[in-house]
């Protein structure tokens, strides 16, 4: 359905709401715009020990399940209250051994987040960091994994939302069980709009949030992994709280959570769940936000601006881009303007260039994106800037760093 410059799409009644209420587009990779319907689902509370909600925590792991499509029957999910990074430090501390090693891939703020956790829980690991503007390769985790025997995972980031980059994770799975090592996949933001086959993958675990690709708000996360894997993690784990065997089977033995969950995300999460459903799933939910990023991002061409990311890489997540060379521009001011206009946007998460991003995901179409340039456009002129080209020396270091 089309977004009118009145109108944003609704959940799952097919309806049309005004989304001018107070509330800009979130063009971030999460917290995002929710639906009206999603919104209204936490207005009821609950009672974490009673039966309808211990109900609604079956009903919520089956829908996850369920987009696995065939290979649903291997795996089981696992809820984790907190944000994505909880649930990343629950996979690395729940599945990797106390005398295992992970290979880290890294290429953003994520990656180096993995290897810092791994820090944290005393774990060895081994950090592959490619910068900002490559994904790692299969030949080189296979070298890597070749010369160092003692590694037992390796960690693959879906899509590294610091710079917006999506990695090529069947390449990198294959070259990981070709060496006979188990895979761990972060898709905190890709999950649910981009294909993640887990009979191609043959992952052991993956991690994702509430608030990305499925559209709910933010409280918890979740874990998808082996049956298998989840039994053979007992005592495993660092923590009491993120121990996802004792999460799993008090789970499965009562259908509670052991402490206390976010009753109303959870209720909203599965009106989001219903909504992505509606929509066809995860090849639906990847079109719209494909048609976002390229409408987007051939808006903010034309006005000058330039992606960190050579176009093979850019995902439908989230876009980096370089900020203007014009010594008129102010990215404060850019962002204050945008805001004031309906729209949040992401400053950079880079180290080497000064940039900023643009999220595709939510609840928005291509006439919303159609609006965020045209807002762009009015900022632009209004701080005097007449061409959003980036700095030489920014293309000059992208093109050394790529090389």
């Amino acid at each position: 359905m089309p977004v009118t410059e009145e109108t944003a799409m609704n959940g799952n009644s097919g309806k049309i709401e005004d989304p001018r209420l107070g509330e800009p587009f979130l063009l971030t990779p999460g917290p995002l715009t929710t639906s009206y319907a999603v919104k209204q689902a936490m207005l009821k509370d609950w009672g974490s020990w009673d039966g309808d909600f211990r109900a609604m925590t079956r009903k919520m792991r089956d829908m996850l399940l369920d987009l696995l499509g065939e290979e649903r029957s291997a795996y089981d999910c696992v809820p984790i209250q907190g944000s994505g990074s909880y649930c990343v430090e629950a996979m690395l501390g729940s599945f990797v051994p106390r005398d295992g090693k992970v290979l880290v891939l890294a290429n953003g703020a994520y990656g180096l987040r993995a290897a810092q956790t791994m820090d944290y829980l005393g774990r060895a690991h081994h950090l592959l960091d490619k910068g900002d503007y490559l994904p790692p390769r299969g030949e080189e985790v296979s070298a890597i994994l070749a010369a160092d025997p003692a590694i037992t995972h390796v960690l693959i980031i879906h899509c590294e939302t610091s710079s917006g980059i999506l990695n090529p994770v069947e390449e990198l799975a294959d070259a990981a069980h070709a060496a006979g090592r188990k895979v761990l996949i972060d898709s905190m933001s890709a999950f649910g709009a981009v294909e993640l086959d887990a009979a191609k993958v043959n992952y052991t675990a993956m991690v994702s949030s509430a608030n990305k690709c499925i559209e709910g708000v933010p409280g918890f996360g979740f874990v998808i992994a082996k049956t298998e894997e989840l039994e053979a993690a007992k005592g495993n784990c660092h923590s009491l709280s993120l121990d996802l065997h004792a999460q799993w089977a008090t789970m499965e033995k009562t259908g509670q959570w052991r402490f206390t969950p976010p009753t109303h995300v959870v209720a909203a999460f599965i009106e989001a769940l219903e909504t992505h459903k509606a929509e066809g799933g995860v090849a639906g939910r990847g079109a719209r936000y494909e048609k976002n990023r390229d409408v987007m991002i051939s808006g903010m061409r034309a006005l000058g601006f330039e992606t960190l990311l050579a176009d093979r890489w850019l995902s439908p997540i989230i876009v980096t881009f370089f900020c203007p060379a014009d010594p008129k521009f102010d990215f404060s001011a850019f962002y204050e303007g945008l805001k004031s206009r309906g729209f949040i946007i992401y400053p950079g998460k880079l180290t080497v260039v000064d940039s900023f991003r643009i999220g595709c995901i939510g609840r928005m179409d291509e006439t919303i994106m159609t609006r965020v340039v045209e807002a762009a456009r009015e900022v632009l002129a209004e701080m005097g800037v007449t061409s959003a080209a980036p700095p030489r020396a920014a293309l000059e270091e992208r093109k050394k760093l790529a090389a």
